[in-house]
């Protein structure tokens, strides 16, 4: 898959991660998607989408990678139905897959930074930064659930090749811009606050949530009296947070906070 090779002057995200690192991470997530959803069989189960086959997988990362690349190029699509169909018509699949993948890229590529186009999470970046950074980790998880398949069970962190830099925004962009999307809060008498501290990083999330107001999340750092004020913690090296985080990387049986996780918070597409 093709890379992004500019000098762009975009700003890099609230983690100091930049344009050109978020679109190599893209390319190389399209790549072992590809590769690993070759190596399993369209037809092959995958672990960690209950009742989705690699073909639904490509069909739908690809469907994804057309939607952005059109915000991306001032030209949005609606019927994301029809395009997603289209992969599974496709006589070649994969190369369909590849063509939405170096589309994607290309948009990313001739986007102006001040682009104005549709944002949907809390916190967003400028347009052409959001929808690269979230399409790189659309992808990324995706990925490893193409790697799943293969494996016919979970990957584990060392079987992945996500660098924890790109890792940390991922965590970042899941409990700053997904979580606190959620109108629910807590239930009467269940306000809680979760600390998500990975390993050796100097950032840390405190997730609050309270009865009749929205999930908040704020960054904090880890050795301050905000993130010794949670209730509860969760801890680990940053790829292994970003995969359980996402439901990606179960420990079964699992422990009681990660079942809190998994029935309180957890974003589950």
């Amino acid at each position: 898959m093709r890379s992004i090779d500019d000098h762009s002057l975009a700003t890099p995200g609230p983690l100091g991660v930049g344009l050109e690192e978020l679109g190599d991470a893209l390319g190389a997530a399209s790549t072992v998607l590809r590769a690993n959803a070759m190596a399993a069989g369209l037809d092959a189960p995958v672990p960690t989408c209950p009742d989705w086959t690699v073909l639904d997988l490509v069909a739908h990362q690809g469907m994804v990678h057309r939607w952005a690349a059109s915000h991306l190029s001032g030209a949005p699509i609606e019927d994301t139905a029809a395009l997603e169909q289209e992969g599974r018509d496709a006589p070649d699949v994969l190369g369909w897959f590849d063509e939405g993948a170096t589309a994607l890229l290309q948009a990313v590529v001739d986007a102006p930074d001040d682009l104005e186009a549709f944002v949907f999470l809390q916190d967003a970046p400028a347009a052409r930064l959001f929808w690269t950074r979230r399409q790189c980790h659309e992808t990324t998880i995706h990925a490893v659930d193409a790697l799943s398949a293969r494996l016919g069970r979970s990957a584990r962190p060392d079987e992945t090749w996500i660098r924890p830099e790109i890792a940390v925004d991922g965590i970042d962009e899941l409990l700053v811009g997904f979580v606190t999307r959620s109108r629910r809060g807590a239930s009467p008498g269940d306000d809680t606050s979760v600390l998500v501290r990975p390993d050796d990083v100097d950032v840390a999330w405190l997730v609050e949530l309270a009865t009749g107001r929205p999930i908040v999340t704020r960054r904090v750092r880890p050795e301050s009296p905000e993130a010794g004020s949670a209730d509860l913690t969760l801890t680990g090296e940053p790829v292994d947070l970003y995969l359980r985080l996402w439901s990606r990387r179960r420990s079964e049986p699992a422990d009681e906070l990660e079942r809190w996780w998994r029935d309180t918070i957890s974003v589950t597409w």
